[in-house]
């Protein structure tokens, strides 16, 4: 007995081993059978990660796992997924997988999908991508039915799955999320049963318009099957859109030439609280408790052939008569409900379809509103014809229905519309094919948002309705200081709303006041004791895409920042998110401004490019007011008179708008009149003033002074001019920094009587009339910056030099050289190549810059070889003195 029970023993831990050991040892083969098998009989690549293949996990069943499961198109939908499924597992009996096709069909117990997303696709062609099977040659295709295998499957499921439709010909995208479905049945007799379970979210969008929007559907069906006639039947269902229940009655047949169906269902009920279960939750939210009355029908039948050419006849109907409903924690009731929507086809052709919204009204308290319309030709070129008459007044829309707006609504709106066109009117702007006539009056319309700083009140809004056209006969609304008037027109209001057209019109904007800052965000931190939630104020602000338009300004008083504006008057185009001034004027520091150029915010950094024309500016004002114009010449603050200047500057705007100096290029022309110098506030003249004695520059003459300068990469170079004080010529050049850093040259022609006593005395014991015209070039040079600025000088040097000459003259004419002579040292002084038989050494390099000369013949000329040489860095080393 004991040797028995040891063969038995041993005889199943062989078998239980062969059990675990056979997939092991076949597994590679059967994974490579099968993928080449599989990529044989289709045009697609198909891959997978692993096959298992188990007779333990399931025993006494056998157990098929594969894992990873891909499929890639070929051409034209090259390298686009088709399939991704996580896994499919299947589970039969062992002997089942080795069953011949004459032996019965092949059952499957137990048959799974699990996180599948399919993604089935119509090109413009008419290409699709999933018909993916080769064609077989002609002996398969001459095989017997009968020697083909079929399946009997018990039970089956697909788990977290998608699908998703794409018919590009069609612009059709139709999406079921969080597919779940199961099912129990036979499909190998030739009449059978199969019971299923189905739940899924569901989009479709056709033609920009969503019909459909993450609804919830669930059906739980018993469909009959006729697999030899290739007919469905829907027996027992119940089905769920939203929470609406639906039952379905008829067949679906498949054809040679399309399939057939009549399909007819309704809901089982008439409580108008059904209707309320069409809707999302999301938006209805619970509505066990809602009072309702009135009924609520929804009936349809579907019939036809659906074809390359046909599509079913249709006869879809909604109907509600004298409904109501009231949420019990809201204060207002919906009355007057009276819906009557037909969805019709009658030819079976798909541009036949129409639907007819013969009638759609309600009533919130004493406010009744009526609209009816149709809407022709669905699939092609559709046309619109709509009627609407009715007030609303919009705060009661949240204290009716449990609606969450972004932001509080408040006004009334009152309309009174008929309206006809087709969406390719729109698309084309052929405005003459859009017939529209009536008018929408708004008032007491409040806008508020996180995202401004100040509600937007619209006191009256008008509009008319034309062919083609939308009349804003008045618009007046306030924001926080600023008030706005409008009136203009509007040519695509309808291409805008329905489409992704741009708002297009023109606009004349009048306006008392008008504050910037009450249309831009603000500040992070509390305003007026309570935390504003606004725009990230590191965005940039953007001009809205949308806008397509002109507008025609003119403000008495515009606040933006520390600027007040008087009198702003222009012209500003909007378009392609790119603002252009035409010739905006305004007054500004007691003077006038005139604006040109244009604002893009296409980019991510917006920039501008403009042309300032400044007059009669007060120099105080403007320079301790603007940061450019303090960049572009610091030291103009201290001046007291008017400016004129024009500058054509681009560059860059930070979140604000406002101008990024560093990135700030172009050039500028400045005349300053009238003008006076306040040297105390400024340590750059004072330290000048204490360098060079010769000069008071509290008299400096600076009326009708001229320059150039250009600016770039946060530098502003200043081209040479000319300055007068007295009888000296001032030459001035050089360059600073936004930084405030500088780096300037001065050149001073001075006579000899501004230097001292002691060459005063010098010339007058010469006693000649031509050295009375003797005067010398003084060079100064500034740097450091203008609060903290370095000057070095060569004055002390010029004057020593000049005293030698004029005491080598003295001994000239105390030897009787006579006057020729003391001419011949002059005109030697003037030409800088004086030379003598004096002991006095002379530099070989010496410039200009320290020599002595005459006004003969042109001292504007002499200064500016002067500071030509000083900026062309060819001078001679100069004596500091800080």
């Amino acid at each position: 007995m004991k040797k028995v029970f040891k063969i038995i023993g041993i005889t199943l831990l062989v078998i239980i081993l062969l059990l675990i050991a056979i997939p092991f040892v076949f597994q590679g083969k059967i994974k490579d059978i099968v993928k080449n098998t599989i990529n044989n009989n289709v045009n697609a690549n198909v891959e997978f990660s692993d096959i298992n293949l188990s007779f333990i996990r399931s025993f006494p069943q056998a157990q098929v796992d594969v894992s990873d499961l891909e499929i890639t198109n070929f051409a034209p939908f090259k390298d686009e997924k088709l399939a991704s499924i996580k896994s499919i597992s299947l589970t039969m009996s062992i002997k089942e997988l080795f069953k011949k096709p004459s032996d019965g069909p092949v059952v499957i117990n137990k048959f799974n999908i699990d996180e599948a997303l399919i993604v089935l696709k119509t090109n413009k062609i008419g290409q699709t991508n999933y018909d993916i099977v080769k064609e077989s040659d002609s002996k398969q295709a001459d095989v017997e039915p009968s020697n083909s295998f079929t399946l009997d499957v018990q039970d089956y499921s697909i788990d977290d799955s998608a699908l998703t439709y794409i018919d590009e010909g069609a612009n059709t995208i139709f999406y079921i999320t969080e597919l779940n479905h199961s099912g129990q049945g036979t499909f190998s007799g030739n009449v059978s049963e199969l019971d299923t379970k189905t739940s899924a979210r569901v989009t479709l969008n056709m033609d920009s318009t969503e019909y459909l929007s993450n609804n919830t559907l669930k059906l739980d069906a018993i469909i009959g099957l006729d697999l030899p006639n290739n007919t469905y039947t829907f027996k027992e269902n119940k089905a769920y859109i939203n929470e609406l229940p639906l039952e379905f009655q008829g067949y679906f047949k498949q054809l040679e030439d399309g399939q057939e169906l009549d399909i007819t269902f309704e809901n089982p009920g008439s409580d108008f609280k059904e209707f309320l279960a069409v809707i999302p939750k999301t938006y209805s939210k619970d509505i066990a408790n809602v009072e309702t009355t009135g009924n609520f029908k929804l009936t349809g039948r579907i019939n036809g052939l659906i074809s390359e050419e046909t599509v079913p006849q249709m006869d879809i109907n909604i109907l509600s008569n004298n409904a109501s409903f009231k949420y019990p924690e809201l204060p207002k009731r919906v009355d007057n409900i009276n819906i009557n929507t037909s969805i019709k086809n009658t030819t079976g052709k798909s541009e036949d379809t129409y639907v007819d919204i013969s009638t759609l009204n309600f009533k919130i308290d004493n406010d009744q509103f009526n609209a009816s319309g149709t809407l022709r030709n669905l699939t092609e070129n559709m046309t619109v014809s709509a009627y609407i008459d009715g007030i609303l007044n919009l705060a009661n829309i949240t204290k009716a229905y449990p609606i969450e707006l972004d932001n509080e609504l408040s006004g009334i709106l009152k309309a009174k519309i008929n309206t006809a066109f087709d969406m390719n009117a729109i698309e084309t702007n052929a405005y003459q094919r859009i017939k529209s006539n009536g008018s929408v009056q708004v008032s007491d319309f409040v806008y508020a948002s996180e995202d401004i700083v100040n509600p937007i009140n619209i006191s009256n809004a008008d509009l008319t309705f034309q062919t083609g056209l939308v009349v804003l006969n008045k618009f007046e609304a306030k924001s926080g200081q600023s008030d706005i008037n409008a009136t203009g027109t509007i040519t695509n209001l309808l291409g805008y709303l329905l489409s992704d057209k741009k708002l297009q019109g023109n606009f004349n904007m009048t306006s008392n006041t008008f504050n910037i800052s009450d249309f831009m965000v603000a500040d992070d931190g509390e305003v007026e004791g309570e935390t504003k939630k606004t725009t990230d104020a590191s965005v940039p602000l953007k001009i809205p895409a949308f806008l397509d338009c002109t507008i025609n300004a003119d403000v008495n008083t515009v606040i933006y920042d520390n600027l007040t504006l008087k009198n702003t008057k222009g012209k500003l185009a909007i378009k392609d998110q790119v603002a252009t001034l035409n010739n905006l004027t305004t007054n500004l520091f007691d003077g006038t401004l005139a604006v040109s150029g244009d604002v893009n915010t296409q980019k991510d950094t917006p920039n501008f490019n403009l042309k300032l024309n400044a007059n009669a500016f007060d120099i105080t004002e403007s320079f301790n007011t603007l940061d450019l114009l303090k960049a572009l010449a610091p030291i103009a603050k201290i001046f007291e008179g008017k400016l004129n200047t024009n500058i054509v500057l681009n560059g860059n705007l930070d979140s604000s708008f406002s101008p990024i100096l560093s990135s700030v290029t172009g050039n500028a022309f400045a005349e300053l009149l009238a003008t006076k110098t306040n040297i105390e506030s400024s340590p750059l003249l004072n330290a000048l003033d204490n360098q060079l004695n010769f000069i008071d520059f509290d008299k400096l003459d600076l009326n009708d002074l001229k320059t150039n300068l250009t600016f770039d990469d946060g530098q502003v170079n200043i081209k040479p001019f000319m300055l007068k004080y007295k009888d000296i010529d001032i030459a001035i050049g050089g360059s600073h920094g936004f930084d405030q850093t500088m780096n300037y040259d001065l050149a001073f022609d001075v006579p000899a009587k501004y230097l001292g006593s002691d060459i005063n005395r010098l010339i007058g014991k010469i006693n000649d009339p031509e050295v009375n015209k003797i005067s010398i070039p003084v060079t100064a040079n500034m740097k450091g910056t203008f609060k903290n600025p370095k000057i070095s000088t060569d004055l002390s040097s010029s004057v020593t030099k000049l005293t030698q000459q004029l005491i080598e003259i003295e001994k000239k004419k105390l030897i009787n050289q006579g006057t020729g002579a003391i001419k011949d040292l002059l005109s030697g002084l003037a030409s800088g190549n004086t030379s003598s038989s004096s002991a006095t050494p002379k530099d070989s390099t010496a410039v200009q810059s320290d020599s002595t000369n005459t006004n003969t013949p042109s001292t504007e000329t002499a200064i500016k070889n002067i500071l030509g040489g000083l900026l062309n860095k060819n001078k001679k080393k100069k004596d500091s003195i800080n």
